[in-house]
């Protein structure tokens, strides 16, 4: 966790935030009234959400660790099982995976874990490394690590999970260094990569609407535990 924290800080890590924060932004607008919640590393993507939704909790797998966010007034962030959320059956609305899914080692697990906490108008937004960007090719970034992703590959396993993809971006067409020209012209790489290079960004930004007819296989009981911190996100 503290190399992920480590790049945040940084400013590439900073560019990056900025980028993403806009693009997840861009697609969730009207969430006033929803819960979200973050799982993985999605503290950076979650502070433009205080105050503008219903509830907003950042769960970090126990493999990570964990982290006091925010930084000023009530905690939001804890740590989990990533295959035993301690949320409800349709509790939450928007969920926002983003550094979890290449790390995990039981990603179909993980998927049905989410399938069974999203609401039935729920949407889960995935951001994963690109298997045919640049960045998931070199170790300077946390896109480095973990499994990265083909489209075909996140398509087939979304769907074989009960998720139907509404909306596909990619994203970070400027190179992963630390340079002032390219940090400086990262909006231009973004425009002229997505024109010219459409599907070969650094990462994939999947957007996913829950499905409804489960077959008994995806049958799961309530294995909500309570956790206190979460307070009233955790409903009947």
């Amino acid at each position: 966790m503290s190399k992920l924290q480590s790049f945040y800080t940084r400013p590439l890590g900073l560019a990056v935030r900025r980028l993403l924060s806009h693009r997840i932004r861009a697609r969730w607008q009207c969430v006033n009234d929803k819960t979200l919640i973050g799982l993985g590393f999605a503290v950076p993507f979650l502070g433009t959400f205080i105050g503008k939704v219903l509830r907003v909790y950042a769960m970090m797998p126990a493999k990570q660790g964990t982290l006091v966010w925010p930084k000023v007034g009530a905690t939001r962030c804890v740590m989990v099982e990533e295959t035993h959320l301690p949320l409800h059956d349709n509790s939450v609305d928007r969920l926002l995976l983003v550094h979890c899914l290449e790390y995990s080692d039981t990603r179909k697990k993980l998927l049905r874990e989410i399938w069974r906490v999203l609401s039935p108008e729920g949407c889960l937004m995935l951001i994963v490394p690109n298997q045919r960007g640049v960045w998931a090719m070199t170790n300077a970034t946390p896109f480095g690590y973990g499994r990265a992703y083909s489209r075909i590959e996140l398509q087939g396993l979304l769907q074989n999970s009960l998720f139907a993809p509404i909306s596909w971006t990619w994203a970070l067409y400027f190179p992963p260094v630390e340079h002032q020209i390219f940090l400086k012209s990262t909006v231009a790489f973004e425009r002229y990569g997505a024109q010219v290079l459409p599907g070969l960004g650094g990462i994939i930004i999947v957007e996913a609407r829950k499905e409804l007819a489960a077959p008994k296989m995806f049958a799961l009981q309530d294995s909500a535990r309570p956790l206190r911190p979460l307070g009233n996100l955790v409903t009947g």
